[in-house]
Parts: C-alpha cells; sequence; structure tokens
C-alpha cells in the first residue's frame, strides 16, 4: 500500500525543534532531582532511625537493668518501676525499624529483637520469684543475667548503627556520583543539543529550500516550453496550494498547445491534401494523346489497358476523399502509373514490382509510392542515355513494421544534389514544382512525419549507379485507424 506523506507546516518543524530542544536540556535535570530526593529521603530514613536505636540504647543499657535492680532490691515494686512496658516499646520500636532496614543490616536488629525476649523472661523470673518470696541470692543471680543480656543487646544495636553508618556513606557516595554523571550529561547532552540545532536547522532549511527549488526548476522548464513539467507533491503546508496551481497553470498550458498543434496539423493536413489534388495537367495531356493515337493507329487493346490504367490512377488518386488506403490499392495505383508511363518511354524504362499480397490488406497513407517512382523516372531514367530500372518493393520487418522502397538505375545525384535535397526536406516546405510537377519527395517526407507522427520521414541513398528511396511506417490495420481519419474501404 501506498505510503501517504504527512505534511507538515514551516511553523510546525519549527515547534517540534524547540520542544525536542527543551525536552533534550530539561529531561536529565529532571531525572537528576529525582535521584538526589531519591538518595536525600534514604539517608534521611537512615538517620532517623539510628537516632531512634540511640535513644533505645540508653533505654537498654541504663533503664532496664536499673529498674530491675530496684525490683530486687525492694525499692519498687514491678508495676511502679514500669518495666515491662519499657520491654514492650523497645521490642516493638525494634521490629518496626526492621521491616525498614534493608537487608544488609537487618540480621542485628534481629538478634536483638530474640536477645529482648531473653531479657524479657529474666524479668518474668525475678517477679515469680519476689511472688513466691524467694531468697534474694536467687534474684541477684538474674540481675547479672539482665545486665549482661542487656549489654548484648546494647552492643547489637551498636552493630546496627555501624551497619547504617557504612551504608549511609555508601549512598553519600552514590548521591556524588549521582552528581558528577549528571554534570557530566548535561555537558554532553547541551553539546548534543547544539549538534542537533544545527543538524535540524539545515534541515529545516532544506525542507524549505527542496520544494521551492523544485517551484524555480519547474518554472523555468515551462517557461522554455516543456509543458509535460510538473512539481511533485510537497509536504511542505504553506507551499502546497503554490505547487497545485502552478501545476493546475501547466495541465491548462499543456491542453492548449496540444489543441493548438492538433490545429496545425489540421491546417498543414489540409494544406496537403490541396497539394495532393493538383495532378500534373502535362500528365493528363500526353496520356490522352498517347489514347488518340492509339486509337487513331487502330490498337484497340492497348487503347482499353491506358483508358483502365488511366481510371485507376485517378480513382485510386482521389479514393473518395479517404488518406488511408490498403497496401493492395497503393500497389494499384503504382502499377496504372507505370503501365501509363512505359507507353511513353517504353525504350528507356523497365520496371519490377515486388509487393507481397500478405500484406494487401494492411493499411497505409495514399500516395507515397507514385511520386517516388515519378521521381525516379524523370530525375532517374530520364535524363540518362539508354534508360533503365524502378523497381519498387515492400516488405515486412520483424518488429512488425513495413519497409518500402523505390529504386532506379538511372543518373543518380551528386553529393551537393543530396545534401541540398536533404535540406529542403528538414525544413519541410512543401513544393508543387518538384518531381516533373507531381508530388515530389519534400511532400512525401512531410506527410509521412505528420500522419504518422514520426521523426524520420524517407532515406535517401544516391551515387552515379542511381537513387534509393525508402521510409518505414507502423503496420496498421483497418481497426487501428483513428476514428478521426478517413479510410477507404
Amino acid at each position: 500500500m501506498e505510503r501517504i506523506k504527512k505534511e507538515k507546516s514551516i511553523l510546525g518543524r519549527i515547534n517540534d525543534l524547540s520542544h525536542s530542544l527543551v525536552l533534550m536540556l530539561v529531561s536529565p535535570i529532571i531525572i537528576s532531582l529525582l535521584l538526589m530526593i531519591f538518595y536525600a529521603l534514604k539517608y534521611h530514613s537512615s538517620i532517623v532511625r539510628m537516632e531512634t536505636i540511640t535513644t533505645l540504647k540508653t533505654v537498654v543499657a541504663e533503664e532496664i537493668p536499673g529498674s530491675a535492680w530496684n525490683i530486687v532490691s525492694g525499692q519498687e515494686s514491678v508495676q511502679e518501676s514500669g518495666i515491662y512496658p519499657k520491654l514492650h516499646e523497645v521490642n516493638a520500636t525494634i521490629e518496626e525499624i526492621t521491616e525498614k532496614t534493608g537487608a544488609e543490616n537487618r540480621l542485628s536488629l534481629i538478634v536483638a529483637g530474640r536477645t529482648m525476649q531473653t531479657l524479657e523472661q529474666y524479668v518474668d523470673d525475678i517477679r515469680d520469684n519476689i511472688a513466691d518470696e524467694l531468697p534474694v541470692v536467687q534474684n541477684e543471680e538474674i540481675l547479672a543475667e539482665v545486665r549482661d543480656v542487656a549489654s548484648l543487646v546494647d552492643s547489637m544495636l551498636n552493630e546496627y548503627i555501624a551497619g547504617e553508618i557504612t551504608s549511609t556513606a555508601r549512598m553519600s557516595l552514590d548521591l556524588l556520583l549521582v552528581i558528577v554523571v549528571t554534570a557530566v550529561a548535561e555537558v554532553l547532552i547541551v553539546i548534543g543539543a547544539l549538534w542537533f540545532r544545527n543538524r535540524s536547522v539545515k534541515t529545516t532549511a532544506l525542507f524549505v529550500k527542496r520544494p521551492i527549488e523544485r517551484l524555480e526548476e519547474v518554472t523555468e522548464r515551462l517557461a522554455e516550453g516543456t509543458l509535460d513539467a510538473r512539481i511533485t507533491d510537497t509536504d511542505v503546508t504553506e507551499l502546497r496550494n503554490l505547487t497545485l496551481q502552478v501545476n493546475t497553470m501547466a495541465d491548462r498550458l499543456e491542453e492548449m498547445m496540444e489543441k493548438s498543434n492538433q490545429d496545425a496539423r489540421k491546417l498543414r493536413k489540409a494544406e496537403l491534401r490541396t497539394l495532393q489534388a493538383q495532378i500534373n495537367p502535362h500528365f493528363l495531356y500526353n496520356t490522352l494523346d498517347a489514347i488518340v493515337w492509339k486509337a487513331e493507329a487502330g490498337d484497340k487493346d492497348e487503347v482499353i489497358q491506358l483508358t483502365s490504367a488511366l481510371s485507376d490512377f485517378f480513382r485510386i488518386s482521389l479514393s473518395s476523399g479517404a488518406d488511408w488506403i490498403p497496401v493492395s490499392q497503393e500497389k494499384k495505383h503504382i502499377e496504372g502509373y507505370l503501365k501509363i508511363q512505359q507507353t511513353r518511354y517504353r525504350d528507356i524504362m523497365r520496371y519490377e514490382i515486388d509487393i507481397p499480397d500478405g500484406i494487401g490488406e494492411v493499411y497505409i497513407l495514399k500516395l507515397l509510392l507514385q511520386p517516388l517512382v515519378e521521381n525516379a523516372l524523370y530525375h532517374g531514367l530520364k535524363i540518362k542515355r539508354g534508360g533503365g530500372l524502378i523497381r519498387v518493393s515492400a516488405k515486412e520487418l520483424p518488429n512488425g513494421e513495413l519497409e518500402f522502397c523505390v529504386s532506379d538505375t538511372g543518373a543518380g545525384m551528386s553529393n551537393e544534389q543530396l545534401r541540398e535535397l536533404t535540406e529542403r526536406m528538414k525544413k519541410g516546405q512543401p513544393s508543387v514544382s518538384e518531381g516533373g510537377g507531381g508530388f515530389g519527395l519534400v511532400n512525401v517526407n512531410m506527410r509521412l512525419r505528420l500522419y504518422y507522427n514520426r521523426q524520420d520521414g524517407l532515406r535517401i541513398k544516391s551515387n552515379a549507379e542511381g537513387t534509393e528511396v525508402s521510409f518505414r511506417v507502423p503496420r496498421r490495420t483497418r481497426e487501428e485507424i483513428d476514428e478521426h481519419e478517413s479510410i477507404s474501404g
């Protein structure tokens, strides 16, 4: 599926550039701020935990053993000492901090929490001994254990604080690394943003410049006459309407020029038809004289042949105004012409016609061969002592075209004469005086190029041994001829 080009305005491109630059510059700042906030929160949380544990150390190392001593010495009762609330507070605080602590420092708190359970068990033993009125000596032994366990818990808490201090130091290094990396990234991003800005400015300039250059190129070609030049669709919104208007103008100019060319071709065809109608009256007079001469001589068969040939010649020449006739009719036309001329130039003219019957139904433009034959007779054989041969041939080429050739063994043309004739054919000036007053080589060349829309027309070779004139035309059937062209049945 063809990809649909997305339009983009110049202002849109500039907005995209500015947004991209802002995003490139602001993104690392936002990321670095978020990382700093993250590490600051972690650092603050660690400090709060250490402060809390430091407070617990006083309770564990001093208050709980002191309360146990007061109970054992009889200065305070268990309820008055508040030892159990202190134990429960320490346990709850240790559990809470354990949940908030990372795995690397959690082990010390877990051990401290379990040791606090042992400490509470010793307090339970002291309570039970007092209730059972056992000797003070036993509670003093338990009191010593209480002090040892409290000291152990205190060391566990010190170990936790040391671990937290190490972790906090690592966080501080990480934070410093984040700041350094962010600073370096900012420098690199600023450099990249400057590069991106320069590249985007160049891209945007090309984005605008290229469509304008295409506009200039196409308008220049249109001014030079290349009317099929068109501007390709542009994705620049501001230039799209201008592109459409220029292409519309070119379409209208091409239509107008095509119409003008068609009118010119029609006019030229009308001129050529007028030239076709200008049959040399001397040919008609001489043929009628020959018929009268043959009749006076009593040559009835010759009179019939001449009259029939003359009738065929004029009937095919006129063809009811048709431009296109079958090859078979063109062949019959030149046969009639050569039969008539052989009556007058029997001693100097011989002829051969080699046109296969297989191409008889192919249509060609009429009156292409007769002017060439007439030229071969009047400018070849007639001015050469002893006369010669006129040969008319046709063949079908491998590419489907037909090639016709009229050659003679007459006087031929000099190089200067051939160059002059070639120049007149290039200029395309029809001449009614050429070729003994008939329809000459220049006119045939013009008709070939005009009706067949070809660059090439007649091909002429000539030397002292004679002249050869040939041309090629595409094979066309009756159905392939333009509906506006007249054809002969």
